[in-house]
Formats: structure tokens, C-alpha cells, sequence
């Protein structure tokens, strides 16, 4: 298989297909192993009908394939796989995190760090598998009907782009 831990870029109507939490859940599901809508709707402990059309929805967005089609009687069984279980868009996929949500609960942290870029970089990937690691821990039945909640992560540079920066980055360099 593909290497999953690179981020694919996506579209923004892509994008809009993540901002729901079923939806990560489901791609958490089929992140290394190709299920059927059946196998999700057991280990999600989701409605059919409901992960049936999640499924669909991120299969017609190409955030998941069908790997694998198979005769059982005289039913065909359909596994999905995952194409990723990181994405990379340049549009906000959740509307909670926009300044100014009227949230019932908002917990926010910052910092300002110097980092060497081996650390820049170690320090993303350690972000990215607490994220993964919460997605799967709550993909299970005994979460669907608890309330849900969006995390996002900006790390930023305070270092402003230079129109060399800009030119490489159009260019498809993306070492900045």
C-alpha cells in the first residue's frame, strides 16, 4: 500500500466531506485494513443506513477506494480502504475553529518555540499521531453519543514570506 503518513492534498469540496466527525471515524476504520459498510457499522456502533451513506459520500469524494468486490451468496460484499488518514488543504474544514464561534466549550493553548527544522518536523509528526491516536480511540461504539469537539493545530512561522519564498512555493519547492 501507498505510504499513509504523508499527508494527500485535497480540494476544497473534499475538505468539506472531513468536516464531519462520522465521516473521520469511518476513514480511521479503513485506515489499514479494507472493510466492508457492515465491518465499520460494527466497530462504529452506527446506524447502517447512516455509515451506508457516509461511505458513499467519501467513496464519490475519492477519500476512499473500493479495493475489492466479492460474491458471498448472492450479495456482493464491498471493502474499502482509506487513501490516507492525513489530509492537506489550504481551507479551514471546520467552522467551529473560525474566531468568533459561539462554543459551549473552547479550550485554548499556545506557545512561541525556537525550533531547529529536524525539530519543526518531529514536533508535527508528534502532533499528527496524538490526533490519529484520539480519531481511533473514539471511533468505537460507546463514543457515538457523546458530544463532539474539533481541535485544530497551527504551527506558524513569525518569519513573513519573501517573494523568493512565494516564487519557490508556485514552483513547487516546498523547503521554506
Amino acid at each position: 500500500m501507498n505510504n499513509k503518513k504523508q499527508p494527500i492534498p485535497i480540494s476544497v469540496e473534499q475538505s468539506k466531506l472531513l468536516g464531519n466527525t462520522l465521516r473521520i471515524k469511518i476513514i480511521g476504520a479503513l485506515f489499514d485494513t479494507p472493510k466492508t459498510a457492515k465491518q465499520v457499522v460494527t466497530q462504529l456502533g452506527e446506524s447502517p443506513g447512516n455509515v451506508h451513506y457516509h461511505i458513499q459520500k467519501l467513496y464519490n469524494g475519492k477519500l476512499i477506494d473500493l479495493v475489492e468486490e466479492k460474491r458471498v451468496g448472492g450479495v456482493v460484499e464491498k471493502y474499502y480502504l482509506a487513501r490516507s488518514g492525513r489530509f492537506q488543504s489550504d481551507n479551514e474544514v471546520y467552522p467551529e475553529l473560525n474566531p468568533g464561534f459561539n462554543a459551549a466549550s473552547i479550550t485554548s493553548m499556545s506557545s512561541a518555540l525556537q525550533l531547529k527544522k529536524e525539530d519543526y518536523d518531529a514536533l508535527v509528526e508528534e502532533l499528527r499521531e496524538i490526533m490519529e491516536k484520539w480519531v481511533i480511540k473514539t471511533s468505537k461504539p460507546e463514543y457515538v453519543n457523546e458530544e463532539e469537539y474539533v481541535i485544530g493545530v497551527k504551527l506558524v512561522s513569525r518569519k513573513e514570506k519573501t517573494e523568493e519564498d512565494k516564487t519557490k512555493e508556485e514552483n513547487g519547492h516546498e523547503d521554506i
